[in-house]
């Protein structure tokens, strides 16, 4: 015999506190977990527990970004050439920068950028990722 469970117009879905949902979605990265049988032990859909999983994925990797280590490095020598031209009246010299490397791309913002650019260049890139 098999158990079902009705649901009338007088009770509402089923809330599940966050712990429950954390709970439930730690039984289905245990290894060997099958996410179908521990959504049916708790009386959900597969669906919805995978929905549950994305959401803690994204908000772990949302944490994971918030912050990153800075480090503060030496502009690298150059050598100097023959030949090479050197620094005009109007040109200065080569100062700090800011340089982010993410997923293998580095992004590397000069000493005079503007405040703006450098907001746009961040926005940017948390847009991508």
């Amino acid at each position: 015999m098999r158990r079902f469970e009705v649901i009338n117009g007088l009770l509402s879905r089923r809330r599940w506190t966050a712990d429950d949902r954390a709970r439930i979605v730690a039984e289905t990265l245990e290894p060997g977990a099958v996410v179908s049988e521990v959504a049916r032990r708790h009386g959900l859909t597969p669906q919805q527990v995978f929905t549950w999983r994305r959401e803690a994925r994204k908000r772990t990797e949302a944490d994971a970004l918030a912050f990153v280590p800075a480090v503060v490095a030496p502009a690298p020598r150059k050598s100097r050439r023959l030949g090479r031209p050197k620094r005009g009246p109007g040109r200065k010299a080569a100062g700090a920068a800011i340089e982010v490397e993410a997923s293998g791309v580095t992004v590397r913002i000069g000493d005079g950028a503007s405040p703006a650019l450098v907001a746009a260049v961040i926005g940017a890139l948390k847009g991508v990722s």
